[in-house]
């Protein structure tokens, strides 16, 4: 499989050292990038090809689209045509897969891929979605790229991207949140920073890690945890009472919301 990336930012690198570790050669990845001080690192880091160019475009199985949403319009008007073979993945936030067919003149091969901030260190979770005329082969192809960097998640719908943007996308903002607030009340509590960072820290990993680990739902495990007429029973009930249920889901619900205004914005052709 022969690759190029347009773009050469950070998830751009996380994908590339993800394939390299899976047995994927430097040779057979380009990156186009016009940062010079960037391409240099990313020869030095990976060993790849990187510069202003695509190389021999016609010789390309995938074209991995990593610009800045707002520039990748312009992008894709100066690239060639793409055979119908050819798979044209892109990581661009907010942009929806029909306007980057209608940009590349209708080429029916395109997957979008919502991947996460985790994936830089190989634990993300990344939602996909193709469009009707993608094939089996091309599917496993942008399967294949995305699961170098964790977890992938196929979806029906270009409207359950922005589910998946609310929901994993902007997640770890709301599990950082989540995380400082914990650390503000340890330190209130009369811990030191340090006990508090590590606390809530390997909490939050090791919770993670149980409920990857057990068949039932979460919800039976925060039953576990919570005796009846103990402390984790009296800290529920005060989130409970400050309703921090329903705040969660409004916040993924605006997360949503904005994913789709994003979509709207960036696919106008103006």
């Amino acid at each position: 499989m022969k690759l190029a990336f347009i773009g050469g930012g950070n998830m751009a690198a996380a994908l590339i050292g993800g394939l390299l570790k899976q047995g994927f050669a430097a040779a057979d990845i380009t990156v186009a990038e016009l940062d010079p001080g960037r391409c240099a690192w990313l020869k030095q880091e990976f060993g790849v090809h990187a510069g202003e160019g695509l190389g021999d475009f016609a010789a390309l199985d995938v074209i991995v689209l990593a610009v800045k949403p707002q520039q990748l319009r312009q992008v894709l008007h100066a690239l060639p045509r793409p055979r119908l073979d050819q798979l044209v993945l892109s990581i661009a936030a907010g942009i929806r897969a029909k306007d980057i067919s209608r940009w590349l003149h209708g080429h029916p091969a395109v997957v979008r891929a919502m991947p996460n901030t985790p994936a830089l260190i190989g634990a993300g979770i990344t939602g996909l979605y193709a469009l009707a005329d993608v094939g089996e082969a091309q599917r496993a192809q942008a399967g294949r790229i995305m699961e170098t960097v964790g977890t992938a998640v196929w979806v029906g719908t270009e409207q359950q991207i922005d589910a998946v943007t609310a929901i994993s996308g902007s997640g770890p903002a709301y599990v950082f949140y989540f995380i400082e607030a914990l650390e503000e009340a340890a330190i209130e509590l009369g811990l030191d920073p340090l006990a508090a960072r590590q606390l809530v820290l390997h909490t939050f990993h090791g919770a993670a890690q149980l409920a990857l680990s057990e068949s039932v739902s979460p919800t039976e495990l925060r039953l576990r945890v919570t005796s009846k007429g103990g402390t984790t029973e009296r800290g529920l009930l005060a989130l409970d009472q400050a309703n921090v249920r329903q705040a969660i889901m409004r916040a993924a619900g605006a997360a949503a919301a904005r994913a789709h205004e994003m979509g709207e914005l960036f696919g106008e052709d103006k």
